[in-house]
């Protein structure tokens, strides 16, 4: 992995089950390869892994955390939304295996407030998902950074309640970053705004930001007409917009460039057409994208 953006933490995004080559590893219960694919990202550069084992035991997910641990020191991400299967991995993690670094756990938002007990269990770092908010009793999506900020104000509110001394440097924002293939909705913009509106709160100030970086991508085919690459120029457009608004952390491939693109670029100049005219000539200019070769 190449990365011209110094800043930002690297969360190895591959030991997830929503990937297919590690659903079957996991399916067959191949920790071992698994392993060897945590040390592959550490060794391409990952700051953190990931570790999501989908809706299976909990047992595995220890088994898996600890397995890891035994071999590598780099910190890990506690991902799942499953209460259990999250408690299982915070209570096999041991910080001194990894040079006293917390782990992350992924995540709590408006719609599963449970979560936060698991904070009890040892100190950690926690994602705060804003990209849902609470209306009239009901869990829906945020459509403006304005309910995306009010929804991680609601959080950190929840999160200094509960009295566990986690620091604004501890809380991790993900507003929720979605494909761009089906953003009719002006995601991106409120994506991008919600880092402008919490960092404008000087009660958030030293708080972090992340976002899942390949889901700006699925859908989206892997070349443009003339052979050159769709996804990774893209996430590299994302990355020049979102880093200087405080994006610092992303989970994804360690595989890829990341760089920064001049403002001429093709796919700076889809972004920002995506970020001028959101809605359905959004999807057209990115389709237009992928379906053209050279400038736009």
């Amino acid at each position: 992995m190449v990365r011209q953006f110094r800043q930002l933490t690297i969360i190895g995004e591959s030991i997830n089950d929503s990937v297919p080559s590690t659903h079957q590893l996991l399916e067959s219960g191949n920790l071992q390869a698994l392993v060897e694919l945590a040390c592959k990202q550490a060794e391409e550069g990952a700051d953190y892994i990931d570790v999501n084992v989908g809706a299976r035991a909990p047992e595995l997910m220890a088994e898996l955390v600890r397995r890891i641990q035994e071999v590598l020191d780099r910190p890990l991400v506690i991902d799942s939304p499953d209460i259990q299967i999250a408690e299982a991995g915070l209570r096999a993690y041991d910080p001194a295996r990894a040079g006293g670094q917390k782990p992350i756990l992924n995540s709590i938002s408006l719609g599963r407030i449970e979560m936060l007990r698991l904070l009890a269990i040892q100190p950690c770092k926690v994602v705060l998902l804003v990209s849902e908010h609470v209306v009239d009793g009901r869990t829906s999506l945020c459509t403006t950074a304005e309910d995306s900020y009010r929804a991680a104000q609601k959080l950190v509110e929840l999160v200094r309640e509960t009295g566990f001394s986690l620091s604004n440097d501890d809380l991790i924002i993900d507003p929720g970053l979605t494909p761009l293939a089906t953003d009719t909705g002006g995601h991106l913009n409120r994506v991008l705004q919600t880092f402008v509106r919490v960092r404008e709160d000087q009660d958030l100030a030293g708080v972090h930001f992340v976002v899942g970086l390949s889901n700006l991508t699925v859908m989206l085919p892997s070349k443009r007409a003339d052979g050159s690459p769709v996804k990774g120029p893209l996430q590299n457009a994302f990355l020049t917009k979102a880093v200087p608004l405080g994006l610092d952390m992303i989970v994804a491939s360690t595989s890829r460039r990341y760089s920064l693109l001049p403002a001429e670029h093709p796919a700076v100049r889809c972004l920002e057409q995506c970020i001028a005219n959101p809605g359905l000539a959004a999807v057209l200019a990115v389709r237009d994208f992928y379906k053209s070769g050279g400038s736009l």
